[in-house]
């Protein structure tokens, strides 16, 4: 199995003015990810819109993304549906183009028990060899897993060898990488508590920031695991405003889109009905972005 660790940038879905997928721009931004040197991505999750892609759509992007990547870096697929049998289908078809792992949040309308949760995610370990990271956001989903239920999910479902935990409460991190180690890694999925979740024991993160400053995760990430501790501090101090301003706005989808344009990248609109940043958004990102620059610098 490959090895799952470090800073995971969770890509969009770049699309043209008419709302279709852009997939040139697709295969540019594979390139430029690569080209950045970061651990391995991830797409179709929420930051690529997942849910307002078609079954069709998101099996194309599996399919076009694990070509153009030719087994450079690891790829994570988000493999979420409403019900347990799409999710598997999903699944199997992240597998059958030989994906490093499935990224799966709950069910995220019908708000499922504990015991529910439990059982979505014992049924499709069950049928897949491809290592599952399991997907705790209570802001997208509507339910907050307990520390309890990822522990039993992650000890009793073979496959499920990853969680990746955004509820924004680092003790469940802490519980999760203490009481979890040897079943799973814990990879931080909060952007304002990164350094926090790597001290308490996570091995990653799955980075919504990691599109517009792929390096500079990457970097934090690997000062971090060779104890230089100022390094990583510095770097978490310049992306901090940058993770913030994606946590609170709302949008997401749109600033990290209308990043990578500025950037040089693809992104284009998202699908309605998320509309652009206001003016005032945009230049708040771009005010950001260039105080970014001058610090790279």
């Amino acid at each position: 199995m490959t090895t799952i660790r470090g800073a995971y940038p969770v890509l969009i879905t770049p699309m043209t003015q008419e709302q279709k997928i852009d997939w040139d721009g697709v295969k540019n931004n594979v390139h430029y990810f690569v080209d950045q040197g970061v651990a391995g991505i991830v797409i179709n999750g929420s930051t690529g819109e997942f849910v307002s892609l078609s079954k069709e759509e998101k099996f194309q992007m599996v399919a076009t993304v694990m070509e153009e990547v030719g087994g450079r870096i690891p790829v994570i697929v988000g493999t979420a549906a409403e019900t347990t049998k799409e999710t598997i289908e999903h699944t199997k078809q992240a597998e059958a183009h030989e994906a490093a792992g499935a990224l799966i949040i709950p069910p995220y309308y019908m708000k499922p028990k504990e015991n529910e949760m439990y059982h979505h995610f014992k049924e499709v370990s069950r049928v897949t060899n491809l290592p599952i990271m399991l997907y705790n956001n209570p802001f997208t989903s509507g339910v907050n897993m307990s520390t309890d239920l990822m522990l039993q999910i992650g000890k009793e479902c073979e496959n499920v060898r990853l969680i990746k935990e955004s509820s924004g409460e680092i003790d469940k991190v802490r519980d999760l990488a203490r009481k979890g180690k040897g079943d799973f890694e814990v990879f931080c999925g909060a952007e304002e508590l990164v350094m926090e979740s790597y001290f308490v024991g996570a091995t990653g993160w799955i980075s919504v920031a990691g599109n517009i400053v792929p390096k500079l995760v990457t970097d934090m990430y690997n000062h971090f695991q060779k104890g230089e501790l100022e390094e990583a501090w510095a770097i978490n101090d310049r992306i901090l405003p940058l993770c913030t301003f994606l946590e609170g706005s709302g949008k997401y989808v749109q600033i990290v889109k209308r990043a990578m344009e500025l950037t040089g990248n693809a992104g284009g609109p998202a699908r309605f009905p998320r509309l652009g940043l206001s003016p005032e958004e945009d230049e708040k990102l771009k005010e950001l972005l260039a105080n970014l620059e001058t610090v790279n610098n």
